[in-house]
C-alpha cells in the first residue's frame, strides 16, 4: 500500500518524510483543501527522496475556473515543472458539478510530461461513471476522491462503484478522514494500492498577539511523523 501524505509546508514535508510517506500532495492553504504551494517549496521538495506532487488550484472556493484562472494554473504547472517535481494534481468542474472537460483537457495537454492526479473535484459529480471514464481518457494516472461525501469512510458505496468502473484503467486513490481509527473500515475492504491522509494533528495557537492580528487561527492542524508512521504501520 502506497501512502501519498500531503502537506503545506517544509515542516510538513520534512514529518511526512520522516514518518514514512512514500508520496507526497504538495500544497498551501490545506484549511481550504489545498491550494497551489510556492515556487520555494515545490524546490526544496523536488530534491526530496519520495516524489511530490504539486497541486494547482489558483484559489478557494469553486472548481470552476475563468479563462485568466485557466493561464494562473499553466503557469503554476510550468513551475512545478521547472522545479524538478515529477507530477501534478489537476480538477475543473462545469457549473453543474460534473468535470469540465475542456479545462482538464487544456491542462493535461499543458502537464502532457508529468504525471497527473484528478483531485476531489470529482466529489461534486453528479455521476461517479461518467467522471472515471473521463479521467481514464484523459490519461490520468489516479482519481483522489472520498467516493462523493465528506469522508472516505461514508463514500464507501461510491468508492466501491468508482473501483469497479475503473477496472484497473485508473487508480482510485480514497482520501478525506482517513487516519488510523479508520483505515480498518477501507482497507482490506477496497480493492486499492494507495491511500491519501493528512496524517495531522491539532495544535493550539496561544501567542495571543498573532491571533489578535489574524496572523494565525486559534487551533492549526501539522503533518505529525509519528502519525504518519503509525498510519504507515497497517501496510506492513
Amino acid at each position: 500500500m502506497l501512502l501519498e501524505v500531503c502537506v503545506e509546508d517544509i515542516a510538513g514535508l520534512n514529518a511526512a518524510i520522516a514518518g514514512g510517506a512514500d508520496r507526497i500532495e504538495l500544497c498551501s492553504a490545506l484549511a481550504v483543501g489545498g491550494l497551489t504551494p510556492s515556487a520555494g517549496l515545490m524546490a526544496i521538495a523536488a530534491r526530496a527522496p519520495i516524489p511530490a506532487y504539486a497541486m494547482i488550484r489558483p484559489r478557494a472556493g469553486s472548481f470552476v475556473y475563468s479563462a485568466d484562472e485557466l493561464a494562473v494554473m499553466k503557469s503554476d504547472i510550468d513551475a512545478a515543472r521547472d522545479a524538478g517535481l515529477p507530477g501534478v494534481v489537476l480538477g475543473a468542474s462545469l457549473p453543474d458539478g460534473r468535470l469540465d472537460r475542456n479545462t482538464l483537457s487544456a491542462l493535461v495537454a499543458h502537464a502532457k510530461d508529468l504525471g497527473k492526479t484528478l483531485h476531489r473535484a470529482v466529489d461534486l459529480v453528479p455521476d461517479i461513471e461518467e467522471a472515471v471514464e473521463l479521467g481514464v481518457s484523459l490519461g490520468f494516472e489516479r482519481i483522489l476522491t472520498s467516493g462523493c461525501e465528506k469522508t472516505a469512510v461514508e463514500g464507501l458505496a461510491v468508492l466501491e462503484q468508482a473501483i469497479a468502473v475503473a477496472a484497473g484503467r485508473i487508480s482510485i486513490m480514497p482520501g478525506s478522514g482517513v487516519n488510523t481509527r479508520t483505515i480498518g473500515k477501507l482497507w482490506p475492504r477496497l480493492a486499492i494500492d494507495e491511500i491519501h491522509a493528512s496524517c495531522s494533528v491539532a495544535e493550539t495557537e496561544t501567542d495571543e498577539h498573532l491571533l489578535a492580528f489574524g496572523f494565525s487561527a486559534q487551533t492549526v492542524r501539522r503533518t505529525d511523523a509519528a502519525t504518519v508512521k503509525a498510519l504507515k504501520s497497517h501496510f506492513a
